[in-house]
């Protein structure tokens, strides 16, 4: 299969201008133009004067207007102030009755707004009374919660020292009882059995004393513990009640 001829043959544009030939004149020239009927200066002087001319007669009958509409004009100021001089009156008759009215409605709108401010002024003081004693009592019950928890602390801190002394005073009375014991059998018996129950008993009251020094030092220890506890626990619900009274306020 060939391809396919698609070549086009060139034409001159301007050889295809002249072999059209002269163009057909459409429309006048530019020596036409040139060549046109003009007037003479004396025709322009002419036109002047008759637009001059017409400009006077405009201004002529825009005066006449002028007049006639000022003639009208004063006529129709003159029945407006007639019937304002009318108009006025019954306005200041208006106005003096609002003005009474207003002060009958002033008065009893004082008088309410009074009783109203009064109601809310009322309202707003049994509001502030109410929140006073909310407050009073959290500060109460606070306080109280705070005593109870001190009164019982107090308490327990007594307790375990009672219950200590009583079991320190039992196995003091057991070792006064054990000891007499001992010193009985020994003048019952002879003088080497007696020696060694002494010597037996010195042990007892050394041990005894050593006891009683690691009780004691003990107790004090005890004792310095629950104070700090105590003064720290204090603290702490001094902090909450003054923040809980900034809150409030």
């Amino acid at each position: 299969m060939g391809k396919r001829d698609n070549r086009v043959a060139y034409m001159n544009p301007i050889a295809m201008a002249r072999a059209r030939g002269p163009a057909q004149n459409s429309g006048p020239t530019i020596q036409d133009y040139l060549n046109r009927p003009r007037p003479t200066w004396e025709e322009v002087k002419e036109q002047l004067e008759k637009k001059k001319k017409g400009s006077r007669a405009l201004a002529e009958f825009e005066e006449k207007m002028n007049e006639n509409w000022k003639k009208e004009l004063e006529k129709h100021r003159e029945k407006l102030l007639g019937g304002n001089e009318s108009s006025s009156k019954k306005k200041e008759k208006k106005k003096k009755e609002k003005k009474k009215s207003n002060r009958l409605s002033s008065s009893s709108s004082s008088s309410s707004s009074s009783d109203s401010s009064s109601s809310s002024s009322d309202s707003e003081d049994e509001d502030k009374k109410q929140g006073k004693k909310r407050r009073k009592k959290k500060y109460r019950s606070s306080r109280k919660s705070s005593a109870s928890s001190t009164s019982e602390s107090e308490a327990d801190s007594k307790d375990s020292t009672k219950k200590k002394r009583s079991k320190e005073d039992c196995e003091k009375e057991k070792e006064g009882k054990n000891h007499h014991r001992k010193r009985k059998k020994a003048d019952r018996g002879d003088g080497p059995a007696s020696s060694e129950s002494l010597s037996e008993s010195d042990q007892t009251e050394e041990v005894q004393a050593k006891k009683k020094k690691n009780n004691e030092e003990k107790e004090k220890t005890d004792k310095s513990k629950k104070r700090k506890k105590h003064k720290k626990h204090g603290k702490k619900k001094k902090k909450k009640i003054a923040g809980s009274n900034s809150d409030s306020e």
